[in-house]
């Protein structure tokens, strides 16, 4: 169990996994204070489409995760306002050719048997689900469980609940050093306006991730990467789930630093059509890149033509925070008792959140955690 100080809990960042922590901290009874550098879902998460996504990962511990996170967020959505914008719309991978096709049916294979439910779609049978498809596709698989929330509301609305189950919340305020006890563990987080004494800090501060870590002098690799995503005039619904081609999944469990993009189309409760995705580590250079913007409209055209003649209002960009293995860390940090990791979520941060707040919030109370977390375990990486 913690000690008792001024709060039981530090939580740094205010997106949607610290939001998450935030949470489920206050509900195991804990009292928490979440601090940000900046305002909240000021970084990663006010720059994320929102996906729930169980299509893209292959069996495995993300899988499981993202397993228990489906669940949370059914959960939340009936317990959250509306406003949040919860959609259990489904997903929809296409495949080009034949060769896709049998790709695609492959790693349905291994998610169904890994409790996924994934149905194949023949290539006579996509219209059904998105009329607006590009003809000449050889198939797909519906993906039912997928789900998609407005990702700022999100954290805003997990963080209302936090505070008012006693969460305080400080923003604008850079976590310049970690306090600690005279044993040496991290006993609190410090910036310019105050100290903010607790039994545990949880770091979820996303890309800054690695150097919050650092202030414990503990190695935590985490690195940007950036992304694009088009947001379209508002429209009639086009599209009704979220639909991206078969090489998106390929483009997730990569690691190179090049530009790399796939097409990723879906639409939202408010009209605009949201497009992506791109990935390129270029540090936190956030020089609008015309090449990526021209592949996205490209590819988005390809999947639905009818787009081709719609005008785009804006492009934003963010960076994922990324780890070499592509798996987040979290939990106890056993190098720097007192710090708990919450963060490396690359792009599925979102869907990621709230399995990442209970499993961390029970931690942090002492209660017992029925999930395997030795793949999260933040000491993997080496110095």
């Amino acid at each position: 169990m913690l000690t008792r100080s001024s709060h039981d809990v530090v939580v740094v960042g205010a997106g949607v996994v610290g939001a998450a922590c935030a949470y489920y901290a206050t509900r195991a009874g804990l009292t928490v204070a979440v601090v940000d550098r900046g305002p909240v879902a000021g970084g990663t998460t006010g720059a994320g489409e929102g996906n729930l996504l169980l299509s893209d990962k292959a069996p495995g511990p993300e899988l499981d995760l993202a397993r228990l996170s489906a669940g949370l967020w059914c959960e939340l959505a009936a317990e959250l306002p509306e406003a949040i914008e919860y959609e259990a719309k489904g997903g929809l991978v296409v495949a080009a050719d034949p060769a896709g096709q049998a790709a695609l049916a492959a790693f349905a294979a291994e998610q169904r048997a890994a409790g996924v439910q994934a149905l194949e779609v023949p290539a006579d049978r996509l219209a059904e689900y998105e009329p607006h498809l590009a003809p000449g596709l050889a198939g797909g698989f519906h993906y039912p469980e997928d789900a998609q929330v407005q990702p700022a509301l999100a954290a805003a609305h997990l963080l209302r609940a936090a505070r008012r189950a006693g969460a305080e919340l400080l923003l604008g305020e850079p976590v310049e050093a970690l306090l600690t006890g005279p044993d040496g563990a991290v006993r609190g987080a410090r910036t310019a306006r105050r100290s903010l004494p607790a039994g545990a800090v949880v770091n979820a501060a996303g890309t800054w991730g690695g150097e919050l870590a650092a202030l414990a002098g503990v190695h935590l690799p985490v690195l940007p990467r950036r992304g694009f995503v088009l947001v379209t005039e508002p429209l009639p619904r086009l599209v009704r789930h979220k639909v991206y081609a078969a090489d998106y999944v390929a483009d997730v469990a990569s690691g190179s630093a090049a530009l790399q993009s796939s097409g990723v189309v879906e639409g939202t409760p408010a009209g605009p059509v949201l497009i992506g995705a791109t990935r390129e580590r270029v540090g936190f250079d956030r020089t609008l890149s015309t090449e990526a913007v021209r592949r996205l409209a490209a590819q988005a055209a390809a999947l639905f033509p009818v787009l081709a003649d719609v005008q785009v209002l804006r492009t934003y960009r963010g960076f994922r925070p990324y780890l070499p293995d592509h798996l987040p860390a979290i939990g106890a940090d056993p190098r720097a008792p007192g710090l708990y990791q919450a963060c490396g979520h690359e792009g599925a941060g979102i869907g990621l959140a709230p399995a990442t707040g209970l499993l961390l919030a029970r931690q942090l109370a002492g209660e017992p955690v029925d999930f395997e977390l030795a793949p999260f375990r933040p000491e993997r990486f080496a110095t």
